[in-house]
Order: structure tokens, then sequence, then C-alpha cells
């Protein structure tokens, strides 16, 4: 599977067949069922994860169009890389989750998953990590 499908897959979204048409799909905003699917996948005992992402009050007017906006589509969709990453590596859920919740030297002592959920350059910061992990560099 490429990591276009990859992502697709975690988000729910169907089989896109290149990562412009992802692209697409996330810029015209994720069903609500994407959101709700990364968050199951990145925290399962955690009922409010989904409100890191995207506010309550916000969710609840999401919930009459079952849409995210782009700006949410974008976050659901950066975080669904990472963990099709993390996944990739680990091939274990427990394992690719504890590796994101726990602070990591190479992070300043960030966890990987607050410094995704933080910025775009926080996300690429722990893809970079990830990619080190995955071609069997030190870390």
């Amino acid at each position: 599977m490429t990591e276009t499908q990859d992502v697709a897959r975690v988000l729910g979204v169907g089989r896109p067949h290149t990562p412009v048409e992802l692209a697409t799909t996330v810029a015209h905003g994720l069903p609500l069922k994407s959101l709700m699917r990364l968050s199951a996948a990145l925290a399962p005992d955690d009922a409010g994860f989904k409100y890191h992402i995207v506010p309550k009050a916000s969710l609840a007017r999401r919930k009459g169009a079952n849409r995210l906006s782009a700006g949410e589509s974008a976050i659901v969709a950066r975080l669904a890389g990472i963990w099709a990453i993390a996944m990739r590596i680990w091939q274990d859920e427990q394992d690719a989750r504890d590796f994101l919740n726990r602070p990591h030297q190479l992070l300043d002592g960030e966890r990987p998953l607050a410094l995704a959920l933080s910025s775009e350059l926080g996300a690429r910061l722990v893809e970079e990590l990830l990619g080190r992990i995955g071609s069997g560099v030190a870390v």
C-alpha cells in the first residue's frame, strides 16, 4: 500500500488514485467520521481526544453539515499521516501509540503526538524523526 492509500484508509475516505486526489478531498472537507476514526486509532481510551483537534462547540456545529472545515481536515490528515507512518514502523497499534505519547529526547522532551498537534512544523519534525527510525538511523 502507498502512503496515500494508508492515510486514506485511516481517514475512511476510500482509495484515492493519486496524492492530489487525497489532497483535494481534504481541501473540500473530510467527513466527521474521519475525525472519529482517527481519534479511535490515536486515543481509544480518551473520548475527549477529538476536542484537541476540533473544539467541542465547533464540532457540534459541524454535525449538521457532517463535514469538517478545510483547516480542521488538514490537521486530521496531518495526524493520519503520522499515524500511518508509525503503524508502518511498529506494525502494532499499542506500540505506535506508546511512541507517539512518550516524550522523546530528539524533540526536546516533547511527546510526538502533542508536537504534531501543535503545528504543521511540529508534525514535520515528528515525520522526520519517524523517517530516521524507519530507516534505521540511531535516534
